[in-house]
C-alpha cells in the first residue's frame, strides 16, 4: 500500500480536509493527481465551504512532492463538467487508475424542518456527485481492464440520527451505489468499496452551526464545550479522528493487496460499527 508509482488518482473535494489528506497520501507514494472541488459556498449549507485558494494550496502541495497535478474548480453534481475533467486527465496523463469520491457536505435538519433546497443540496453533493464520479471514470477503467474506486459514506450511512435526515439518507445511498457498482464492474478488473468515517476533524464538524447544534444551551460554545458530546457519538472515547486515519484505509482499498475486496464498507469510526447490525 506504499507504492503507487505510475498510477493516476482522481480525488474529489480535495481542497481541504479528507480530500486533501487522500491526495497528499497518494502523491507521497508516487501517484499523479487529478483534483477538484466546488470552491463555492451554498445558502443551504450553514458553514463555509472550501475556497479556490485552498484548492490551489492542495495543488501546490502535490507538485511540491514532484507529482503531476491537474486541478479544477467544479461541482461533482455537474456530470458534464466531471466527464470533461476525466477526459482532460486521460488526454494529459493517459488514464485514471484510482477514483476517490470524497466530495460532500453536511446539511443539518430534521424531517420537520429540512427544506427542499437543503434536501436537493445534500443529495446532489453527497449522492449524485458520487454516482457521477463513478460513471465518469468507469468507461476508461473498463477499456483498460483496471480500476480502483473508493466512495466516502459515513457512520450515519449505517444508522439514523436526529436532525440529520438528508445527510443520513445521502450516505446510506452511497453504500447502495457502492455495492451495486461493485457488481456492475466486477468483470472489468474494477473494485468499488466504501469507507464510513466517524467524526473527522475537518471544517464539517468544526463550525459554529455544528457547535450550536451540539450545545444549544450555550450562547457561544467552543470545541472544549462540544468535544464530550462528539466523543459520546463514538464507542472509543475520542471526539474526532484525523483525516490521515481515513487515508490509510483508502490507500489499502486501492492497493494491490486488496485486489479481491469489492463491495465492502470499512468503518473508520472509533467503534461506532459495534453498535450496528453485522
Amino acid at each position: 500500500m506504499d507504492d503507487f508509482q505510475g498510477r493516476v488518482a482522481l480525488v474529489t473535494g480535495a481542497a481541504r480536509g479528507q480530500g486533501r489528506a487522500h491526495a497528499l497520501a497518494y502523491a507521497e507514494r508516487g501517484a499523479d493527481l487529478v483534483i477538484c472541488d466546488r470552491c463555492e459556498d451554498s445558502p443551504a449549507v450553514r458553514y463555509p465551504l472550501a475556497t479556490e485558494a485552498e484548492l490551489a494550496e492542495t495543488e501546490k502541495m502535490v507538485t511540491d512532492l514532484g507529482r503531476r497535478c491537474i486541478s479544477q474548480k467544479l461541482d461533482t453534481a455537474d456530470r458534464p463538467a466531471l466527464e470533461a475533467l476525466v477526459a482532460r486527465a486521460e488526454s494529459e496523463l493517459g488514464k485514471i487508475d484510482i477514483a476517490v469520491a470524497n466530495a460532500g457536505v453536511s446539511v443539518m435538519g430534521g424531517v420537520q424542518t429540512l427544506t427542499t433546497e437543503q434536501w436537493d443540496e445534500v443529495i446532489g453533493s453527497n449522492l449524485t456527485g458520487v454516482f457521477n464520479t463513478i460513471t465518469a471514470v468507469a468507461p476508461g477503467m473498463i477499456e483498460r481492464g483496471y480500476g480502483r474506486i473508493v466512495t466516502v459514506s459515513s457512520m450515519l450511512g449505517r444508522q439514523g440520527g436526529p436532525g440529520m435526515i438528508g445527510y443520513s439518507a445521502s450516505k446510506w445511498g452511497v453504500i447502495g451505489i457502492t455495492k451495486s457498482a461493485a457488481q456492475d464492474l466486477a468483470y472489468n478488473g474494477i473494485t468499488v468499496n466504501a469507507v464510513a468515517p466517524g467524526n473527522i476533524s475537518t471544517p464539517m464538524i468544526h463550525n459554529d452551526t455544528m457547535y450550536h447544534l451540539m450545545r444549544g444551551d450555550l450562547e457561544n460554545p467552543t470545541w472544549d464545550d462540544v468535544a464530550p458530546v462528539f466523543a459520546s457519538l463514538h464507542v472509543q472515547p475520542v471526539p474526532a479522528i484525523e483525516s490521515e486515519e481515513v487515508s490509510r484505509v483508502v490507500l489499502f482499498l486501492t492497493a494491490e493487496a486488496s485486489a479481491h475486496l469489492t463491495g465492502i464498507v470499512v468503518p473508520v469510526d472509533a467503534g461506532v460499527a459495534a453498535r450496528v447490525t453485522a
